[in-house]
């Protein structure tokens, strides 16, 4: 699905471009170019394939993200060439001298993209924006309490404004969960309150608006439920009703004339986006910590593989001497350990003078990594 989605979104920007460069807007046309490989292609697409790109056999899924990936970069590289004209034309000649699918010498002499309308889901494409938005609220939530990552947290509650937002929830679940290191994501039915939205007014835009009739507004809005803050951070909230004004021009308030909070819990971190809430548990059990300390070590020795330049695919053998507390927890995940830095096992020590000292999680570890003769 996230291959669809790329193309999909490929292609809606090729809408985009032509209809600006056809109106003679080209910095708004190539800015959207950038935030597409930014925001999209970069940040999203590329980071979350590259397990497909590098683990495993060149086979049907590698070859899918491959193909796509180049499917991409072969568009962008006409979609810039009015404005980027010696670096579209270093892409486009690195990639067709390897496929020779386009049978002209420049990508200046090739045809301009077109949009292909079959290839446009706009629903796939609202659905992988979600993702993004709510993994975004997460991320933010975790920088907020300094939670990495790499520490796995149990759960997330989201409250759904309506059946088609847990619908769409649903559908994009795994990407949230992994792209977050998240176990659980609860949808809660907005019947429910248990996350209570606040409103008070923002008295900086609306006292240009209403004047003297500033105070009755505020009132007004700090008795908003939360059905009535989301309609308004979804579009312009007609207020008049309230104030049963006559014969007078309608008065309407947006997002930004309230600002909006929302009900400490126990246990939680909350933030908003628009309509969109979330609310992180931050507890962290036992078991939690042993994965996240396991995880933790798989990025060290990670990066020693690096420095020490193994190649992707090469075996190693890990030595280890650690304290009972770390070994107890690598002993626990010893496979997923294992299966992640291309270790056959993990052979404890209590002394080993050769190794390299590193930290996890605050804790010293001596380890000794050497490459497995093929």
């Amino acid at each position: 699905e996230i291959d669809r989605w790329i193309i999909s979104s490929l292609n809606s920007l090729i809408q985009t471009v032509t209809k600006s460069l056809d109106d003679y807007e080209p910095t708004q046309a190539f800015r959207t170019v950038e935030a597409f490989v930014d925001e999209k292609l970069s940040n999203w697409y590329v980071r979350l394939c590259r397990r497909r790109f590098w683990k495993g056999e060149y086979e049907h899924d590698k070859i899918c993200a491959y193909q796509t990936l180049y499917t991409c970069l072969e568009t962008l590289a006409g979609l810039i060439a009015p404005v980027s004209p010696f670096f579209s034309e270093w892409l486009f000649n690195n990639l067709n001298v390897i496929t020779g699918r386009i049978k002209v010498s420049s990508i200046h002499l090739s045809d301009f993209p077109v949009a292909k309308d079959a290839d446009i889901n706009i629903a796939l494409e609202e659905r992988m924006q979600l993702a993004q938005d709510v993994s975004s609220l997460i991320l933010s939530l975790r920088k907020k309490v300094n939670l990495k990552v790499r520490q796995p947290l149990q759960k997330v509650l989201i409250p759904a404004t309506d059946q088609k937002l847990a619908d769409n929830i649903r559908l994009v679940e795994n990407i949230i969960k992994s792209e977050t290191n998240i176990k659980e994501i609860n949808i809660i039915p907005a019947e429910e309150n248990f996350i209570r939205k606040k409103a008070k007014a923002n008295f900086k835009t609306l006292g240009k608006k209403l004047g003297q009739k500033m105070k009755l507004a505020a009132e007004i809005i700090q008795g908003f439920s939360d059905v009535e803050i989301d309609d308004i951070q979804e579009s312009d909230y007609l207020l008049n009703p309230a104030f049963e004004i006559q014969n007078e021009e309608p008065i309407y308030i947006s997002a930004e004339d309230i600002e909006v909070s929302t009900d400490k819990i126990e246990g939680f971190e909350i933030t908003s986006k628009g309509s969109l809430t979330v609310a992180l548990d931050v507890m962290l059990t036992p078991a939690l910590l042993n994965e996240g300390l396991a995880r933790e070590f798989v990025n060290r020795i990670q990066n020693m593989r690096k420095d020490q330049n193994f190649a992707l695919t090469d075996k190693i053998f890990v030595k280890v001497s650690a304290n009972e507390l770390i070994k107890a927890s690598l002993t626990d995940f010893n496979e997923y350990i294992c299966g992640e830095i291309l270790a056959e096992n993990l052979q404890f020590t209590p002394d080993l003078p050769a190794g390299t000292a590193i930290e996890v999680n605050d804790q010293k570890v001596i380890v000794l990594v050497s490459k497995k003769d093929n």
